[in-house]
């Protein structure tokens, strides 16, 4: 996986164009492979939250999630394939990333019982301006004037689609508020990782993670599901968070993190045609007025980072 830090001034992150043809091609497949990660992640939720309209407790979701990704993983990257790939330096990170995600996504499929697709995807959207921001103090990174404008205007088009006070969304919609934060720190700790810890060592911990805060609780609220159906969608959570995650460890070999990241806004599409094709959900008008506020200021906010050879973007897009 290409580190954060590649030269955003050069041909080889400024976009697909690059110079080399060969070059060229393999950010296109990095491109696609990028896109069939995200079509996977939107699945995942759609289908948690199917899960839940099914009467299946969120926490038992969650289990399913992570222990058919292990399940998967580990045919993959193992102690034969990769020696050594539970070994980490920085054990402590390591827990703690693996714990924000599991928290994340307990918050996010609790949530997902009341809030619409899409308005869950355009609250996530906040996660580049929560790295961003807590980037600079962390990571001892200077936050200039353009950045935290695209900041403070994406943070208005969260607000726009939450409209806290103003009869809005559901209440449940602070949870996603709090998956974001979450991520976003999730993310941060990525990139602390990113220069001691390969990605497959990070992604194996990230599975285990969640197998072991949920393994205990199990017993006291698994409930059988009543069908073959339920039991199929319970594997395909895992299933498509664990090839998602493992698409996107290849699109970034192939692809810096600056040329990917704005492709992490396409999710939106197809969490409207999913919300509407499975729940018969169409989001309001602030919902997409508020989305494209944030959509915009990602986009420029992502471009500001090329300039300064610097991307709190990649932390972002690894999601679930």
């Amino acid at each position: 996986m290409r580190s954060p830090e590649t030269d955003a001034n050069t041909p080889s992150a400024t976009g697909i164009d690059a110079a080399d043809p060969a070059e060229r091609r393999q950010r296109l497949v990095a491109i696609g492979l990028m896109n069939v990660a995200l079509f996977c992640f939107c699945c995942l939720d759609a289908t948690a939250k199917w899960l839940g309209s099914q009467g299946v407790d969120p926490m038992i979701i969650v289990f399913a999630r992570y222990a058919v990704a292990v399940a998967l993983v580990s045919l993959f990257v193992n102690h034969w394939t990769t020696p050594g790939v539970m070994r980490t330096s920085r054990l402590s990170l390591q827990v703690l990333r693996s714990l924000l995600l599991v928290g994340s996504s307990m918050l996010t499929y609790t949530a997902l019982r009341h809030v619409q697709l899409a308005e869950m995807s355009a609250i996530m959207f906040a996660t580049p301006f929560i790295v961003a921001l807590f980037a600079g103090p962390i990571l001892g990174e200077r936050v200039g004037r353009h950045r935290m404008a695209a900041i403070c205007v994406g943070f208005l088009g969260v607000l726009i689609v939450v409209r806290p006070g103003l009869d809005g969304l559901h209440p449940a919609s602070l949870l996603i508020v709090g998956a974001a934060f979450c991520y976003s720190f999730y993310g941060i700790l990525t990139r602390m990782l990113a220069s001691t810890d390969s990605s497959r060592t990070t992604l194996v911990y990230s599975g285990l993670a969640g197998v072991v805060v949920m393994a205990p609780v199990m017993p006291f609220i698994w409930a059988a599901p009543e069908s073959a159906g339920v039991w199929a969608m319970m594997g395909f959570v895992g299933l498509a968070g664990g090839f998602g995650h493992w698409l996107l460890i290849l699109a970034h070999a192939r692809a810096p993190a600056p040329v990917l990241a704005p492709f992490m806004y396409g999710q939106i599409v197809w969490m409207l045609v999913l919300g509407y094709l499975i729940f018969g959900d169409l989001p309001d008008f602030w919902t997409f007025a508020g989305a494209g506020v944030v959509i915009a200021s990602g986009l420029y906010l992502i471009y500001r980072e090329r300039v300064r050879h610097f991307s709190p973007i990649e932390g972002s897009i690894r999601r679930h």
